[in-house]
């Protein structure tokens, strides 16, 4: 078995079709696609795909099969970033990624962690999507990233700040008169839900509209803030996200606070164990400053 047997395995997984994974990730044919893929099953014994008229679909076998198969993958990509480091060892790289938005708040606060080393280590920042930069981690790719503690991921996360959730709404919205927003004002409202990629908050505003027992049914589901802030102006919806998107707010859309006992969401650094960087090292042990004065 190959890493390429793998690679093609998992482009098949993720798009649901042998056609699409040939043209549009692969940039192979779809005869030389299914021949590979068809190596593999005989290779692992099973069948790990089962042909439909919708495409292409796993079997149980193969739904067991994908989470070592993304595991071994993840680790060679990390191996081979680990190995491309080292290669370079005139001046350290340290990665840093933050949750699109949030890169305001924490650059700075990680770069005065960072003072004393500036002069020796070049400092690479990106922003992304939380599960992304969970990825990004688990694959070598960043060294720190500021993030939600997503799961399914074999990382390390410390608390740096729990973020209130707030009412996005449109300007001009007739419930931009109230002060605070509460539960049952939801109701008969177009609601704009997290969605399951942003897995993480949508379990936070679901656990939170179970507690006040409003019953809600989003009539879109957004990735990230920005598309959030789109649908709001756009649909006049309402949207519960963190607070710090009032950094970020258009001139379209307001914001409000919850009424009694607000929902919070945890913001983490997320780092691999298993990553050795001595300059990881470094800001692991003064994190604590990070959270000195954490963002009202």
């Amino acid at each position: 078995m190959e890493l390429r047997h793998l690679r093609y395995f998992m482009a098949v997984a993720e798009t649901g079709s042998l056609t699409v994974a040939a043209e549009r990730r692969l940039h192979t044919s779809q005869p030389s696609l299914s021949r590979q893929i068809r190596d593999l099953e005989d290779e692992v014994g099973v069948a790990l795909f089962v042909r439909s008229a919708r495409g292409v679909e796993l079997t149980p076998a193969g739904k067991a099969f994908l989470d070592h198969a993304r595991l071994a993958l993840t680790q060679v990509d990390a191996a081979i970033e680990a190995a491309r480091r080292a290669a370079q060892p005139t001046k350290q790289v340290f990665a840093l990624g933050f949750l699109t938005g949030q890169e305001m708040t924490w650059l700075p606060r990680a770069m005065q962690v960072l003072r004393d080393e500036l002069p020796n280590i070049d400092v690479t920042v990106s922003s992304h999507y939380s599960p992304d930069l969970a990825d990004a981690l688990a694959r070598g790719k960043l060294d720190l990233a500021f993030l939600r503690a997503e799961p399914g991921f074999d990382l390390d996360y410390r608390v740096v700040s729990r973020e209130k959730l707030i009412v996005l709404m449109p300007s001009d919205h007739s419930l931009t008169e109230r002060m605070a927003i509460r539960p049952e004002d939801f109701v008969g409202e177009t609601f704009i839900m997290a969605s399951n990629k942003a897995k993480v908050l949508h379990e936070v505003i679901e656990q939170y509209l179970q507690r006040s027992g409003v019953n809600v049914t989003p009539e879109h589901g957004v990735d990230n803030l920005a598309m959030a802030m789109s649908l709001v102006a756009s649909t006049r919806g309402l949207a519960l996200m963190p607070e710090y998107a009032n950094n970020l707010l258009p001139w379209s859309v307001v914001s409000r606070p919850l009424e009694g006992e607000t929902p919070t969401i945890d913001l983490v650094i997320g780092y691999s164990r298993s990553n050795t960087s001595p300059v990881l090292k470094l800001f692991l042990s003064r994190a604590d400053e990070l959270v000195v004065h954490p963002p009202t």
